[in-house]
């Protein structure tokens, strides 16, 4: 497989944050294409976990670029990032991906989180970084993991680059206003559309 090296991961946040679009996201026997990102930076950026998490700032000088930062958000979800570390250092949050293998597994594993018989349907099953973390069974024990190593955990190359569009990042308060959403073009499986295409009919 064709993953992608180190070195893609020792530039800036938002170049990566881009150029993971259409990237497959390998998790053991699961994984889909990233259709969704967002690009956070340690300096300068309020919404960072750098801004306000000492433990953020050891994390970045202890990793190599490549590694999994992975943390609870608000308790409830887990939330997959890969730290970067080139002119700007920081972090890329993985947002939604677009199934690719370990479809059924996934969905197993969505169903036993929400406790009860639901259906989700292929686009639904990954459009959000909450709903692929429960999907890939991505958790705590997960945080620190070089995704750079090889074998059953990475990122392969696209075939050829994806035609990507930016917009604001969603989900927070602070530094709302960077364009620092990158998303595929037309992509059904992102968790919300482009402010500028209009609202989206919720996913389950």
């Amino acid at each position: 497989m064709n993953y992608l090296t180190r070195e893609f991961f020792q530039r800036t946040p938002l170049l990566c944050a881009r150029e993971l679009i259409g990237c497959e996201l390998v998790w053991k026997s699961s994984g889909g294409i990233i259709v969704e990102t967002e690009a956070y930076a340690e300096e300068g950026d309020e919404a960072c976990h750098t801004f306000h998490r000492p433990s953020a700032r050891r994390f970045i000088a202890e990793h190599e670029p490549g590694a999994a930062y992975v943390y609870i958000n608000y308790g409830m979800h887990w939330l997959l990032n890969v730290l970067v570390k080139g002119e700007v250092n920081g972090f890329v949050l993985i947002r939604a991906l677009e199934p690719t293998r370990g479809v059924r597994a996934m969905e197993k594993r969505r169903v036993a989180r929400a406790k009860s018989p639901l259906v989700f349907s292929l686009h639904a099953l990954c459009s959000g970084p909450g709903k692929l973390t429960q999907a890939l069974d991505v958790d705590g024990a997960d945080h620190g993991r070089d995704l750079c190593a090889g074998g059953r955990l990475g990122f392969r190359a696209p075939a050829s680059p994806a035609e990507v569009e930016t917009d604001f990042r969603i989900g927070i308060s602070k530094a709302a206003h960077f364009p620092w959403r990158f998303l595929a073009r037309g992509s059904e499986f992102v968790s919300v559309r482009p402010r500028r295409a209009g609202p989206r009919a919720r996913k389950t």
